[in-house]
């Protein structure tokens, strides 16, 4: 094992592969079957559906206000929603931030379509656009990570030729055809990217982003549509601990079980919110036929359904009728207790009250 000490530069990263280690033990193996499975389960229900990238807006929206709550980012459901929806500029950082995640999350997305490889140049474009600005590779010496108590427990490498040269094994190592199990590779790539931590800020929520990517690259998840960041929040003492194992005492199997587990139990829980939402979204449709008649189309369904809060504007851009057609069904169905009424700004918008419910479930 390389010697490490917590207070030098870590230049000595080990380069990818792992050496010396077994990767594939029997416990990795088994926990990789019930993992593979269940994110299959959830590949499957999602692009079976009759409008794949129906709820894709309200995931990632889901996905970014947690991993960004991981930095200490903290934002409400109602207030991200709110300003996706309304046309008012909210000036709470915290929000703009999560937004800026989605947004990077967005750009790595369709940079994958036309190219599908993760690369050193697509982590600088999506670390910018989550910080919205031009930063690129840590140049500046003296980066450490502390505790809350401010010991240091971690000096990622130093230099930009250094961190450079991680990154190009690190490309090199996720891009290329091997034995390796996908998933069990997606938790060596996050161990290495995080280890490298190229940028001075936005490393862990690139880290994340980056998963996600991965997921859609090896066509584990065609439509990512998962909050990983979920479990990572809710067992934030464990994956630092497990991080540290492997740097301190080459401890991949513990790391690689807590990332298998991770994406078992989130999409397994993924699957049962997509579940309830459908199954909320076809009684909402059954009783507006029943209802209001005259209001109902599926068209209307699917977009108050797209995202909790909708207004007038949506309605008009589906074609669904004049401004004040749409304004009165609007008024409807929030009569009959299918949405609330919320004004913001000049704006009034209307919250799916009952898909708001579901999201907000732990």
């Amino acid at each position: 094992m390389t010697n490490f000490n917590r207070e030098i530069p870590f230049d000595d990263l080990p380069l990818l592969p792992p050496k010396l280690v077994e990767l594939e033990t029997k416990i990795i193996l088994l926990k990789t079957i019930t993992a593979s499975r269940a994110l299959a389960k959830l590949n499957g229900a999602l692009t079976n559906l009759p409008n794949p990238r129906l709820f894709l807006d309200t995931i990632h929206l889901q996905e970014a206000k947690v991993s960004s709550e991981i930095e200490n980012i903290i934002t409400t459901n109602d207030d991200l929603y709110k300003a996706v929806v309304a046309e008012k500029k909210f000036e709470n950082p915290a929000t703009k931030e999560v937004l800026n995640y989605k947004e990077a999350l967005s750009l790595g997305l369709d940079r994958l379509d036309s190219r599908p490889f993760i690369t050193t140049n697509l982590c600088i474009e999506i670390v910018q656009c989550i910080k919205q600005n031009s930063s690129g590779i840590r140049v500046t010496p003296g980066t450490t990570l502390s505790n809350t108590n401010g010991e240091v427990i971690y000096t990622p490498p130093s230099g930009e030729s250094v961190i450079r040269d991680k990154l190009a094994n690190l490309e090199k190592f996720i891009n290329q055809d091997d034995s390796i199990d996908p998933l069990i590779k997606m938790a060596i790539m996050h161990y290495q990217f995080e280890a490298i931590h190229p940028f001075s800020d936005g490393n862990g929520r690139t880290g994340r982003i980056l998963l996600l990517l991965y997921l859609k690259m090896e066509k584990l998840l065609d439509i990512p549509a998962i909050f990983l960041s979920e479990y990572i929040i809710k067992n934030k003492t464990d994956y630092y601990r497990k991080l540290r194992n492997i740097t301190e005492n080459n401890d991949w199997e513990g790391f690689i079980l807590y990332m298998l587990d991770m994406i078992e139990s989130t999409a397994k829980k993924g699957l049962n919110r997509l579940d309830n939402v459908i199954s909320l979204m076809e009684t909402t449709a059954e009783k507006i036929k029943n209802e209001l008649p005259k209001v109902y189309s599926k068209d209307l369904i699917e977009i108050i359904f797209k995202l909790p809060y909708t207004k007038r504007q949506f309605l008009i851009d589906a074609r669904l009728g004049t401004l004040k057609t749409v304004g009165n069904y609007l008024i409807l169905l929030e009569e009959k207790g299918f949405l609330n009424s919320i004004k913001v700004g000049k704006e009034k918008l209307y919250l799916n009250h009952k898909l708001m419910e579901i999201l907000e479930k732990n």
